[in-house]
């Protein structure tokens, strides 16, 4: 079986990160995606939350399996016999950090990194705009699955 993962905070899941996702689907047999636990940041959503919605959004994939983890992205790797990481690239800024995480992991496991370009019609997108332009109340419904939205809206309204 032909397995990769893709990781990060995905608070919130947005469009880019689902196109990402999709086409690594297209790609390997199984696509973990890894949400990543950072106990430094307070996230909007809780793990579970994003956990859930990830898999309502990526449900018509069919080989998508989604996870929290905790610690370094090889030993997720290690752990499950992944031997490739699937990470999508918005411009060349993210090539510089990228490249470093890259090469560390392959030398750290032996984990693979493969770079797949963001289509152009998400190449400014993130979480963190999406969900800075939402609190002050623009519309980002084109930005993320319409399942997120609803979710994201209340969530903005809760914390007034």
């Amino acid at each position: 079986m032909r397995r990769a993962v893709c990781p990060g905070s995905f608070d919130p899941i947005t469009n880019g990160h689902l196109d990402i996702i999709e086409r690594a689907s297209r790609l390997y047999d199984v696509v973990h995606i890894a949400v990543l636990i950072n106990k430094s940041k307070q996230g909007l959503f809780s793990v579970e939350e994003r956990i859930q919605m990830i898999e309502e959004v990526s449900a018509p994939y069919g080989n998508v399996l989604v996870e929290s983890h905790h610690g370094l992205l090889v030993d997720y790797c290690r752990d499950r016999d992944i031997p490739a990481i699937v990470k999508g690239l918005r411009a060349v800024s993210d090539f510089d950090y990228e490249l470093q995480m890259a090469q560390m992991n392959i030398g750290l496991s032996g984990v693979e990194t493969l770079f797949v370009p963001t289509s152009p019609t998400y190449s400014f997108l993130s979480s963190s705009l999406v969900k800075e332009v939402a609190a002050y109340g623009g519309d980002v419904s084109h930005l993320v699955p319409e399942l997120v939205h609803r979710r994201l809206v209340a969530r903005i309204a809760e914390r007034r």
